[in-house]
């Protein structure tokens, strides 16, 4: 069994899994998709190497910036993770917001081949000449379970739909059967809901202050003088990295990149917000406290079964 908290950007849940390692043998594994990238420290608020070496941690600094690091990538390392610290007699603790990868990790994922260009553009010059509906039946014809739960006008998922069988030769439905396996039976799932959005917001501010007065930008400067980077990459598309990107490169001036940072990482707590609301296994707290998370009775278990 692992144990997994989880929520909104700056909701406190580092502060409240390192309370918590602080009584209960656990070892941290990372949770974010942007703190698996090595020197994503200051703007991922990646826990600093005297925390790691307090508490053990895993799943950070794995990948270099120019190397994208998947959803099926995070659930087959996560799970040997939790493999190996569950032999160790200790508890896994899953600790971030990427709520993608913790979907994948519960009811499991496939294999998927990497985007193509050329595959993508010529099926939006089909959709442009005969329309998205006739691009739809095609689908319908190639994959009608993929079809039947991808609406015509979800133009990003009927286009991915038909790019992996043309790269393939397989339909997207079968590549999921073949996936991995989820683990939720073996998850107890935590997030920390905030009831005040306002103070959310409020924090996302000062967080985002203290990043640029702890040398984000020169973070940001100095990646990229060390890697062939591109704003195209996962890594610089994280938010955060992206306006100071654009900073960089004068498309924004200092305000407008701090506002902009200021915004997106908003945005990106809404949609955390949202993938919740859709996860039915999820166990709430209304802040960063041991005390409710104990009171939990799956978590009390798990924790002191160690």
């Amino acid at each position: 069994m692992a144990l997994v908290i989880t929520g909104p950007t700056a909701s406190g849940k580092s502060a409240l899994a390192y309370e918590l390692a602080n009584r209960f043998p656990v070892e941290v594994i990372n949770l974010d998709s942007a703190q698996v990238y090595q020197g994503l420290d200051i703007g991922t608020a990646k826990p600093t190497l005297t925390i790691q070496y307090q508490v053990p941690h895993h799943l950070l600094d794995i990948r270099e910036p120019t190397q994208p690091y998947t959803a099926f990538d995070f659930c087959r390392d996560a799970r040997l993770a939790i493999e190996a610290i569950t032999r160790r007699g200790r508890v896994p603790l899953l600790v971030g917001g990427t709520m993608l990868y913790l979907k994948a990790l519960r009811e499991g994922i496939a294999a998927m081949p990497p985007a193509d260009s050329r595959i993508r553009d010529k099926i939006l010059a089909e959709a442009t000449k005969v329309g998205w509906s006739a691009v739809h039946d095609r689908l319908q014809t190639v994959d009608p379970i993929a079809a039947a739960r991808i609406k015509p006008t979800d133009r990003q998922r009927l286009q991915r739909a038909l790019e992996v069988h043309e790269l393939t030769g397989e339909t997207i439905t079968q590549l999921h059967a073949k996936g991995q396996k989820g683990l939720a039976n073996q998850l107890v799932e935590v997030a920390i809901v905030p009831e005040e959005r306002s103070e959310l917001h409020q924090k996302i501010a000062e967080r985002f202050d203290d990043m640029l007065d702890r040398g984000f930008v020169d973070e940001v400067n100095s990646l990229r003088s060390r890697f062939e980077l591109d704003a195209a990459l996962p890594a610089m598309k994280a938010v955060g990295y992206r306006q100071v990107w654009q900073y960089l490169e004068g498309e924004l001036d200092a305000a407008a990149m701090r506002e902009k940072g200021i915004i997106a990482t908003r945005q990106l707590a809404k949609r955390q917000f949202t993938w919740l609301r859709s996860f039915a296994s999820v166990r709430s707290l209304s802040g960063p406290s041991v005390d409710q998370l104990l009171k939990i009775e799956e978590v009390a278990n798990i924790l002191n079964r160690a």
